[in-house]
């Protein structure tokens, strides 16, 4: 007999503590008196029962469904019987990378091997394979013979078109042919995910579902943006980059809920079906998805291994999903979207109990935010009716007229977790967005913030001072980061509490020279600053980054930007913004000589580094 599934989900309820997590095993599988599971999660992270890691999360909004759900968490790519630990699923496969892109797991920018992967037991490097997607996606095939396959998670996300590659510095196909999967769920999947249940219990076909993409022999008759063909933006030529650079542009601007259009691209005589996203979840849906029955534990397979990726969130609270920034390296916005999902206060509050009713809970809770904290519950006054479709950039310059952001609410927020019993302290670890905490706080929210919620050093991503490169990031012009430095100095005075700053960086970006990242370093040892977060820019797939540095040029406005290309002049760029430690220094007067600022290398006042 058929067992239902629920698949309609505008009814919430409460949830009950979980008892287990979700099985692992066969033996797993015969204590809950399966013979078979509807769904198995393939995934390249350790399995942790928690809502921070993507296949726990989608695992049990499946479970919440009526699915019988099964996780293969790290199997070995060249061991089949892995794959067939849990037999084969009765609806679907569904398999992820996990929470960070495979290639990026494996290899630093320089493509250094990494020593450690925080997603794997004990740190261990190695346990997810390169292009973890398609080699699981085939072992899954191997497994399980015409069984549909659904991929998600970020590698897939940003790869559901065709995308250029830097690690073979060419541009490839989308990730739902070379895969051969079935559909591909981008974004943040829940909508979806009921979506095709619903269409695998009734035998229909999976293609067509809001927030997914296809393959399709014809192109729909209407409702469609084509973009250039995949032959046409992989071409070595300067026709081809200006393709790419169209193909891009496009993408931009069509992907955003509301968006009646869906992308299509050809890549030889099948068609890649992108269709629109679906509208974010809403505060209530947020809320239920993240009361669902979580152990918040590694699944008990581990032991006593170390998972510090977990050891990081365990203590944390994720307030809301998505960001509006404009940043243009940052894959945030394009994986989770532009339009921000936030809990409500009785769901935070409610977490934060659950964590000091925790025995292991030591009395900190390390941080409340999501991409930026001080997003949370802040929007534009539009969005119910689409948004906009006009200017659709909400902080740069300056922060847009019809952005609505009252941080006060976030304050009094504050104030109640902190008045939890056994919560001593609430900190903010995920950083702010300063450009916002300067045109939207007041004095109030700084002097909380300072007082109670900074853990020594607070998070700011000015990631540059020069303003052509911070324009060509995405990023506020350099005066806004200076009037919040000091805005929140003066806080610090008044409240009698000196702390740092953790500021982050990239070098290496599009639009930056050597000459550009000299003067980022002057401007650091004039405020005595020691970077400690420096990132190597990556060209994250389907960011405007990404196709400034293919091409040279910004996809939004065609004009040339200039790219360190060469593994030397990265070097350069990254020891110039670590030039106060040994052992970048030998490569910063290497840079300094490069650019002829000889005068900048001795021991006076002056010099970046000694001689």
């Amino acid at each position: 007999m058929t067992r239902q599934v629920r698949v309609r989900w505008s009814r919430f309820r409460v949830h009950p503590e979980a008892a287990s997590p979700l099985p692992m095993s066969r033996r797993e599988m015969d204590a809950r008196g399966w013979d078979e599971c509807d769904v198995i999660l393939i995934t390249g992270d350790a399995y942790v029962d928690h809502p921070s890691f993507g296949a726990a999360m989608v695992g049990r909004f499946l479970e919440w469904l009526g699915c019988r759900v099964g996780i293969i968490a790290q199997p070995r790519p060249e061991r089949v019987e892995d794959f067939r630990a849990l037999g084969v699923p009765r609806l679907f496969w569904g398999v992820t990378a996990g929470n960070v892109d495979s290639q990026l797991a494996r290899f630093t920018v320089m493509r250094k091997r990494r020593r450690d992967d925080p997603y794997s037991p004990g740190g261990q490097p190695g346990r997810r394979p390169p292009h973890a997607t398609i080699v699981y996606t085939a072992r899954a095939r191997e497994a399980g013979p015409g069984v549909p396959v659904v991929i998600g998670g970020i590698e897939a996300s940003l790869r559901r078109l065709a995308y250029y590659d830097y690690w073979s510095d060419r541009v490839r196909r989308s990730l739902l042919l070379d895969a051969k999967a079935d559909v591909l769920v981008y974004g943040m999947g829940e909508a979806p995910i009921a979506l095709l249940v619903e269409r695998a219990l009734r035998g229909e076909s999976l293609g067509g579902v809001s927030g997914t993409a296809w393959v399709s022999k014809t192109i729909p008759e209407d409702r469609v943006c084509v973009l250039p063909s995949f032959e046409a933006v992989s071409t070595l030529t300067a026709e081809g980059r200006g393709a790419f650079l169209e193909m891009t542009r496009l993408i931009h601007r069509h992907s955003y809920p509301g968006t009646s259009l869906r992308l299509v691209q050809a890549h030889g005589d099948r068609w890649v079906i992108v269709e629109p996203p679906p509208e974010p979840l809403t505060t209530e849906e947020m809320d239920l998805i993240y009361s669902l029955p979580f152990t918040y534990r590694p699944h008990p397979y581990y032991g006593k291994a170390r998972i510090p990726a977990y050891e990081m969130i365990r203590d944390s609270i994720t307030t809301h999903r998505g960001c509006y920034g404009e940043c243009r390296f940052c894959a945030i916005a394009v994986h989770q979207g532009r339009r921000i999902s936030s809990r409500s206060v009785g769901s935070i509050l409610a977490h934060a109990r659950r964590l000091a009713s925790d025995a292991s809970f030591r009395g900190t809770i390390t941080d409340v935010g999501g991409p930026t904290a001080n997003m949370w519950q802040t929007g534009c006054r539009d969005a119910r009716r689409g948004g906009c479709r006009g200017r659709r950039r909400c902080l740069v310059p300056e922060p847009c007229p019809r952005l609505e952001a009252d941080l006060e609410v976030q304050r009094r927020l504050w104030q109640a977790l902190r008045s939890i019993k056994g919560v001593r302290h609430v900190f903010i670890s995920s950083g702010i967005r300063h450009d916002m905490a300067l045109a939207f706080a007041d004095e109030r929210w700084f002097e909380d913030l300072v007082r109670w919620h900074v853990s020594g050093r607070l998070k700011t991503a000015p990631e540059h001072c020069v303003d052509h490169v911070l324009e060509a990031m995405g990023k506020p012009p350099g005066r806004f980061y200076r009037a919040f430095l000091k805005r929140f100095f003066e806080s610090c005075r008044r409240v009698g509490h000196f702390w740092g700053l953790t500021e982050y960086y990239v070098s290496g970006h599009p639009g930056c020279t050597l000459e550009d990242m000299i003067t980022l370093a002057i401007e650091l040892r004039q405020r005595k600053v020691r970077p400690e977060q420096v990132q190597d820019f990556y060209p994250a797939p389907m960011t405007l980054s990404a196709a400034m540095y293919y091409s040279g040029r910004d996809p939004l406005t065609r004009k040339a930007v200039y790219v360190a290309r060469s593994d030397r002049e990265k070097a350069w760029q990254r020891a110039l913004l670590l030039c106060q430690e040994k052992e970048y220094q030998a490569k910063a007067r290497e840079a300094l000589r490069a650019a002829g600022r000889e005068d900048l290398i001795g021991r006076g006042p002056n010099a970046l580094v000694p001689p």
